[in-house]
C-alpha cells in the first residue's frame, strides 16, 4: 500500500473514514475495521460527533487487539447540535469522551472540526497545550478551514497544524480550477476558499479529501446526471483493470501531498478501491482523466 511520512509517522496515503461504522451492526463495523487495517490502511478518521459517539465506541472495539503504535488515531471536536463550539471547556471535554469511548490512553491527531465564528483563539491555545501537557493529544489538524481563518488560528496556537481536511474530488475541484483558470472570466476562475490549495501546501499541511464520491447530483458512479462522464470514467477504468470508484481515489493520489478518505462502510467496495494503490497515473493521463469530467485546461 502507498504510505506517505506524517508527522515521523510512516502511514497509509488512503485513510478510513469511520463516520457511517456507528451505523452498522456492531460486528460488521468491527469486521470492516479489521479489514481495512489487514489491507494496510492504518490511518482512521473519526469525529465525537459521528453517530452520536457510537462510531468511536465500534471503533475503538475493532482496534483493541491492533498494536496501538501501527496505527494513527485522528479525530475531530467542535461541532455541537446547531452550532459550533471551540471554547477551552468543550475542546477538552470533548477529547476526553473520545478517549473513553475508544478505549485509548491517547489521541494521533485531533482536528478542529469547522470554524467557529465565536473562536476565542487564547481559549483553544490553552486547550491545546493542556491536551498535550496531558498527554491526550500528540498533533493537531483542522477541517474546513480556510487560508485566512488557518493563519487566524495560527496567531494564538504555536502548536504546527498538520492537516486540513477538505472536500475535494474528481467532481469536487474549485480549489484546483481556481488556480488553473486565474484571470480568466468564466466560472472556473471563481475563487471560493482562500487559495487554500497552495496554502497548505506553502505550510506543509497535508490535505485530507473528503467526500471524493460526491458530485453535485450525490454520489458520481451511475449517476443519472452524469452519464457522460461515466462512460469516460468506465473506458479508463477498463484500461487499469479496476473500479473507477478507485480510478477516483488513484487520481487523488496522484496529488502526493492529498490523503484520500474512503468512508465506503461496504467491506468489499474498500477492497476493489484499495486497488488504486496499484496505478500510477502519469502527468498526461491524470490532465486527460481531469478534462473528461468537464474542467477546463487554458
Amino acid at each position: 500500500m502507498k504510505r506517505i511520512k506524517f508527522a515521523g509517522y510512516d502511514v497509509s496515503q488512503i485513510i478510513l473514514g469511520c463516520m457511517r461504522i456507528g451505523g452498522k451492526d456492531e460486528r460488521d463495523a468491527i469486521k470492516h475495521v479489521q479489514s481495512a487495517y489487514d489491507m494496510g490502511i492504518n490511518f482512521f478518521d473519526n469525529a465525537d460527533i459521528y453517530h452520536a459517539g457510537v462510531s468511536e465506541e465500534y471503533f475503538g472495539k475493532a482496534v483493541k487487539g491492533i498494536d496501538r503504535d501501527s496505527i494513527v488515531v485522528q479525530t475531530k471536536c467542535g461541532i455541537r447540535k446547531g452550532f459550533y463550539d471551540f471554547s477551552k471547556e468543550h475542546i477538552i471535554t470533548s477529547v476526553e469522551g473520545s478517549l473513553k469511548r475508544m478505549g485509548l490512553d491517547y489521541i494521533d491527531v485531533l482536528c478542529l472540526h469547522r470554524p467557529d465564528v465565536l473562536m476565542n483563539g487564547y481559549e483553544v491555545a490553552e486547550a491545546f497545550d493542556e491536551l498535550k501537557q496531558r498527554g491526550l493529544v500528540r498533533h493537531f489538524g483542522v477541517s474546513n478551514f480556510n487560508s485566512m481563518q488557518l493563519e487566524l488560528l495560527k496567531k494564538y496556537v504555536d502548536e504546527p497544524i498538520l492537516t486540513n481536511q477538505l472536500q475535494l474530488g474528481l467532481f469536487h475541484t474549485g480549489m484546483i480550477d481556481s488556480g488553473m483558470c486565474a484571470n480568466m472570466k468564466n466560472d472556473f476562475s471563481l475563487e471560493r476558499d482562500g487559495s487554500i490549495l497552495p496554502y497548505c501546501r506553502l505550510h506543509d499541511m497535508t490535505i485530507q479529501a473528503w467526500g471524493p464520491m460526491r458530485s453535485a447530483f450525490g454520489f458520481f458512479p451511475d449517476n443519472d446526471e452524469l452519464k457522460e462522464e461515466n462512460k469516460k470514467l468506465d473506458e479508463w477504468a477498463e484500461k487499469f483493470s479496476i473500479t473507477k470508484e478507485a480510478l477516483a481515489i488513484a487520481w487523488l493520489e496522484r496529488l502526493d501531498f492529498v490523503q484520500p478518505i474512503i468512508g465506503t462502510t461496504n467491506t468489499d467496495r474498500l477492497t476493489q478501491m484499495v486497488k488504486a494503490d496499484n496505478i500510477s497515473l502519469t502527468r498526461q493521463e491524470w490532465y486527460n482523466i481531469y478534462s473528461d469530467m468537464g474542467n477546463l485546461i487554458p
